[in-house]
């Protein structure tokens, strides 16, 4: 009996020893994800300044840019090594230019398929859904797999322009900015000032960080391609960029989008910091027009591998 209560008495000891000197699994599942966390981005005051920290690389293949008003991730994907970096830009309104976010998709997979399309000298960027807030609205998530064969209809794709704030996130950019911006005939809220949603701040964060070579951006519904400019005249890159998308495409090409008077806007605010820029539209809110766009990016891609 003696010796039984000394060899519990030696287990107890064993384990308080055990217990003190290593360290418990919550404690270890805390530290990994603590070292696998990725900060948050969210910004939320007008006009506050992003810090380097906003722009947050998860892997090689994805940069986390920013969140969105309602708190959804803006995310950058990467194809290529090189150092003459190329942003393509979808999904600014959201929801009721879904199809600008399936073209970007559409780009993802074709560049995932064919990696030999990127040149050696150049990096792909795709942020397919700058508005995730206002394209989950519409089709109640950020996937858009099904939405090529079960589009929703261009009347329920309205509210879903406009980010959580309600603002028109292509009305909140430093060129000609105004808090009454114009879409059409009406009247959108363009922000309490210039940058001061989320999304622009980090898209604006991340392209002063990444010094894009060249900014394309999808829009609809016009069809069209349109150089970007903020009272300095057409940069003559961007002249170039126009034509060479609108060549390949078949799309006609514009030097400015006049067919009523915006402010704000995101690639004028490009050319306004001379970087070159263009807009490219669609034609309607529910095709991507896929063969047409598939040309015009490698048309881009192939101009910039001869660059330096």
């Amino acid at each position: 009996m003696k010796n039984l209560i000394i060899a519990l008495l030696i287990i107890i000891a064993i384990g308080l020893g055990i217990y003190f000197l290593v360290p418990s699994i919550s404690d270890k599942v805390d530290v990994i994800l603590n070292q696998n966390s990725i900060t948050d981005t969210t910004q939320t005051k007008d006009n506050a300044q992003p810090t380097d920290t906003q722009v947050v690389k998860q892997d090689e293949g994805k940069t986390i840019i920013g969140k969105s008003a309602g708190g959804r991730n803006i995310t950058a994907y990467h194809y290529g090594t090189g150092d003459t970096n190329i942003l393509f830009v979808g999904g600014i309104h959201g929801g009721y230019e879904w199809n600008t976010s399936l073209v970007a998709q559409e780009t993802m997979t074709y560049l995932e398929a064919n990696p030999e399309v990127v040149p050696a000298n150049v990096k792909v960027t795709i942020i397919p859904v700058l508005n995730p807030d206002g394209l989950s609205l519409v089709v109640g998530t950020s996937t858009l797999s099904k939405l090529a064969s079960n589009p929703p209809l261009l009347a329920d794709t309205i509210v879903g322009r406009f980010n959580a704030n309600n603002v028109d996130l292509n009305r909140n950019f430093d060129c000609d900015w105004q808090t009454d911006g114009k879409w059409q005939d009406k009247t959108v809220s363009g922000g309490s000032s210039v940058f001061s949603e989320p999304e622009s701040q980090a898209i604006k964060n991340y392209i002063e960080t990444s010094k894009p070579k060249a900014v394309v951006v999808w829009y609809s519904s016009v069809g069209g391609v349109f150089s970007s400019s903020c009272h300095n005249g057409v940069l003559e890159e961007t002249n170039v960029l126009t034509n060479i998308y609108a060549d390949a495409s078949g799309y006609p090409k514009y030097e400015e989008f006049n067919f009523y008077e915006i402010t704000g806007d995101m690639v004028n605010w490009l050319a306004k910091k001379n970087i070159p820029a263009i807009s490219v539209l669609l034609t309607t809110h529910d095709d991507t027009e896929w063969n047409k766009n598939k040309a015009g990016v490698e048309a881009v891609l192939k101009h910039f591998s001869n660059q330096i």
